[in-house]
């Protein structure tokens, strides 16, 4: 990982676990699998009225597999994979604008005494968390 793209990663990530931010990536492909596998065996073993109940089934069972998986903000965002990484350094970036550092531990100092950047970071970074991961966020524990 680039120098700068290292730092932004970290930037974001002390900033969520400062704030304690916890988000939940929703998981609909194996809701899906789960509701679908669930219809086909109602429909197999019980016909028409099989396929009613597996579907009743499958969704709550779907929706509870898939509910309160929160994870910490920087878990999240170190499991991120390269592409992902370099949309959200991207918009970091928007909001940094021009902003010079030498290394990371200046970068937070920047960041971290400047609270109208530091909640303009915070605002990006939550706004790419809800909208392209499409993640649910929770405050503190």
């Amino acid at each position: 990982m680039a120098p700068r793209m290292d730092d932004i990663m970290r930037l974001c990530c002390d900033i969520s676990a400062n704030q304690q931010v916890k988000v939940a990536v929703q998981h609909a492909t194996r809701a899906a699998i789960v509701a679908g596998g669930t219809v086909f065996v109602g429909g197999i073993l019980a016909g028409p009225a099989g396929i009613a109940v597996g579907v009743a089934v499958g969704g709550l069972l779907g929706a509870w597999l898939t509910s309160g998986q929160f994870k910490p903000l920087p878990q999240i965002l170190m499991e991120l994979p390269p592409n992902q990484q370099q949309k959200l350094y991207s918009d970091i970036m928007a909001v940094l604008g021009n902003l010079d550092w030498t290394d990371m531990a200046q970068l937070a100092a920047l960041v971290m005494g400047n609270a109208k950047l530091k909640q303009q970071v915070t605002a990006a970074l939550l706004s790419y968390i809800t909208k392209e991961l499409s993640a649910e966020v929770r405050y503190g524990d």
